[in-house]
C-alpha cells in the first residue's frame, strides 16, 4: 500500500470518527430512561416514572404559572431527536408541563420538542367525538429541536447558458458562443 493511500485511509478513518462524534445525545438530554411509551402509561399504572418523551407539539397552552404542551409522541433517535423519518409511528398523545412561559409563536405546532421529567397523572380530553386520556408529565427538560430545512439538489441538466461565463457544459469561464 503506497503513502498516498494510507493517508487517505487515515484520513477518512479520522472523519468517521469525527463525525461518529457529533451524533451525540444534548448534555441536558443525556441519561438513562425506561422504555415507557405514553401508550405504555395509559395502559398501566407508571405514574412517577422518569422518561424521556419528544414528538410534534400539536398545541401550546401558557397558563399563569407555567405551559403546557399537548404532543404527538415519536420515537426517539440515538441522540434523544423525535425521529422524523418515520412521521407516521406515534405511541400516542401526552401533555408535557414546565413552569415559566414558553412562547407559542417559538413553540409552534409541529415543532420538535424533547422532554425529560416524571409521569404525574392523566388528563381527560375530546379530540372530536373521542374521548382521550392523555399522560401528563411534569417537564424538567424542555429541549426545543432547531427546524430542519429541506434542500432541493437537482441534478445538473447539461449544456446551459450563464450571462456572466456564457454557454458550457462545466465549471470554469466560457467566453463567447462555441
Amino acid at each position: 500500500m503506497n503513502t498516498t493511500a494510507s493517508v487517505r485511509l487515515l484520513a477518512a478513518g479520522a472523519l468517521a470518527i469525527f463525525l461518529g462524534a457529533c451524533a451525540t445525545v444534548p448534555k441536558p438530554l443525556q441519561g438513562e430512561f425506561p422504555g415507557v411509551t405514553p401508550r405504555d402509561t395509559v395502559a398501566g399504572a407508571q405514574a412517577g416514572a422518569q422518561v424521556r418523551w419528544g414528538g410534534r407539539i400539536v398545541e401550546t397552552r401558557p397558563r399563569a404559572d407555567s405551559t403546557c404542551f399537548e404532543m404527538i409522541s415519536a420515537p426517539l433517535g440515538a441522540t434523544g431527536r423525535p425521529l422524523s423519518s418515520s412521521p407516521d409511528a406515534t405511541d400516542g398523545r401526552f401533555i408535557a408541563c414546565r413552569a415559566g412561559f414558553y412562547d407559542p409563536a417559538i413553540f409552534a405546532k409541529g415543532r420538535e420538542v424533547t422532554f425529560i421529567g416524571r409521569v404525574d397523572g392523566f388528563e381527560n380530553t375530546r379530540i372530536g367525538e373521542y374521548d382521550y386520556r392523555l399522560p401528563r408529565v411534569t417537564a424538567d427538560v424542555v429541549y426545543l429541536w432547531p427546524e430542519v430545512k429541506e434542500v432541493q439538489v437537482r441534478p445538473y441538466p447539461g449544456p446551459y447558458y450563464d450571462p456572466f461565463w456564457g454557454p458550457g457544459w462545466g465549471w470554469g469561464p466560457r467566453w463567447g458562443w462555441w
